[in-house]
């Protein structure tokens, strides 16, 4: 699918209703719902393209092969979203949900956990722990978690329901098990296999730095997001890639009239009250302008918001990424030791390094500073859902490497070297589950290197202006409002709330942000249009 979505180099206008800073997906999404309420609207635009990390490109010279470069998968993005957009995306089922090789007393093989579970899921279950009681345990941990996205999912497009409101739906003990205890304790408690609980745990760590014992709950926070789109929490592949997804919400943002500008970097942000108190400078190299606006949406994040308002910030709380990206290219899919069909394993998410105890060591290794000797990761093969994303080059495979556990620090003192020796120690941790070596099948670009792409936390500072290269904007907060939250304000009441009335988070920083989901724009999108309706005469 190509990729092209038309933008301008300036706005066409010195006011507006709302200016949206940041042309990421969440901002496309709140600029589409505005537009379509006869809201004028302009996105302003760091780079020269729209999309954020939702994007799609030919990553290595001499193949037209369009990799997700930073975002790869899609759960969170309701339905709800999709239809009032009239989004025309598909997003495919993988037919694998997991497979994670193991080794146990010189024996090589791998527990596969099927889309729709059946009699293979059953019996690779009982291959490994010798029994059928860890499957009937996993079997009931995800009925219970399933529940509980059920009642939560519905409520991301909706005010923010109260701690005590969603409280009263679940069960009391699972409540317990996932919002009030650690989350490490909870898998001890239900899972006996130590790889079982990991592959169960490593939702709770994607892009989060924390042991599964942390008393703040963070992994909690994560797992919860990580299962609840939709109300199923099935991550899908949007055919196309990750483009398409900004291509359809592109479009329905220029469909309902908004202005995409790119290229214009904002540089200070000036709220106000009033028809047009609100003020943003940018600056596309060359210029600066100045827009008015009623409303200030900022999709980005908030460390990022208090820069522009020329608040002052404290460098202890700025966010920390914790992940290691990899983009790999290969000229057919590799054999693996155990056996597994390759197209079978491959099709889902391939955990690599991660029980329960290898989670936890490489936390303890990197929270002292150390880079994990065998780093827990896991690998994605979009190409086996959605071939369009090879173009003419059928017979080649791409594949995502996704580390966990690899906070930002570990890069700091010197992150070319330190890049490099994560990513030697994450192939190294996929090519010891396959049987030929990863150099056999890995494809060359035009000047004849092997076809590998990787970011650190601080590439993604760099490239997207994500402080710390944190993917959320920040850690996650419960999807609800706390006991005694004040939700007198419609920024309040949709959890897209700042420090200032007239500007409104509408990113991934925003409460039930995080993701690719255009849930916080959404949010804020609903949020301006009481505000606008409270403030007519």
């Amino acid at each position: 699918m190509a990729y092209r979505v038309a933008v301008a180099r300036a706005p066409r206008r010195q006011r507006y209703d709302v200016v949206i800073v940041g042309g990421g997906h969440n901002g496309l999404t709140a600029a589409a719902y505005l537009g379509r309420a006869g809201i004028s609207v302009a996105v302003l635009e760091r780079l020269d393209r729209v999309g954020g990390a939702a994007v799609s490109a030919p990553l290595f010279p001499g193949h037209e092969v369009r990799l997700s470069a930073y975002a790869y998968l899609v759960s969170l993005l309701p339905r709800r979203i999709m239809e009032d957009l009239g989004l025309e995306l598909e997003l495919r089922s993988r037919s694998t949900a997991s497979y994670t090789p193991w080794e146990r007393a010189g024996r090589c093989d791998g527990l596969l956990v099927e889309r729709r579970e059946g009699p293979a899921t059953r019996a690779s279950f009982g291959a490994l722990t010798g029994g059928e009681a860890e499957y009937r345990a996993w079997r009931d941990f995800y009925d219970d978690v399933a529940r509980l996205a059920r009642v939560v999912a519905p409520t991301l497009t909706q005010p923010l329901p109260t701690q005590a409101a969603v409280r009263e739906q679940v069960d009391p003990r699972l409540w317990e098990e996932l919002v009030e205890r650690p989350l490490g304790l909870t898998l001890e408690r239900r899972f006996g296999d130590d790889l079982v609980r990991g592959v169960v745990a490593t939702d709770a760590l994607i892009g989060t730095f924390a042991s599964l014992l942390d008393p703040s709950l963070v992994q909690n926070r994560c797992f919860l997001y990580h299962l609840t789109g939709n109300g199923s929490g099935e991550w899908k592949v949007p055919v196309g890639g990750m483009g398409a997804v900004t291509q359809v919400l592109a479009a329905a943002a220029l469909g309902a009239g908004a202005e995409l500008v790119t290229g214009a970097e904002v540089t200070a942000v000036r709220p106000g009250l009033g028809a047009s108190g609100s003020e943003v400078t940018w600056n596309d190299g060359a210029r600066e302008g100045r827009l008015g606006a009623r409303f200030i949406l900022a999709n980005v994040a908030p460390w990022t918001l208090q820069r522009l308002l020329g608040e002052p910030q404290e460098e202890s709380l700025k966010p920390v990424g914790a992940q290691l990206k990899v983009n790999l290219l290969l000229d057919r899919l590799p054999r693996l030791r155990s056996g597994a069909e390759p197209a079978v394993a491959l099709a889902g998410t391939l955990h690599l390094a991660e029980s329960y105890a290898e989670l936890e060591a490489a936390h303890a290794a990197a929270a002292g500073g150390e880079l994990p000797s065998r780093p827990p990761g896991e690998v994605y093969c979009h190409s086996l859902t959605d071939a369009s994303i090879l173009g003419s080059e059928t017979g080649r495979h791409t594949l995502t490497y996704f580390g966990l556990q690899m906070p930002a620090a570990l890069f700091h003192h010197d992150p070319a070297g330190a890049k490099a020796e994560a990513v030697g120690r994450a192939l190294a941790s996929l090519e010891a589950v396959l049987a030929e070596p990863l150099a056999a099948v890995l494809a060359r670009d035009a000047e004849g290197r092997p076809c590998v792409e990787a970011k650190i936390p601080q590439d993604l500072e760099a490239e997207l202006a994500m402080p710390g290269g944190h993917i959320f904007h920040g850690e996650l907060d419960w999807p609800w409002a706390p006991a005694g939250a004040d939700l007198s304000s419609p920024a309040e009441r949709w959890g897209v709330d700042s420090w200032h009335q007239a500007v409104l988070l509408c990113g991934s920083g925003a409460r039930r942000g995080g993701a690719v989901s255009g849930i916080g724009g959404h949010n804020a999108a609903q949020a301006v249009l009481e505000l606008i309706r409270e403030r007519r005469p």
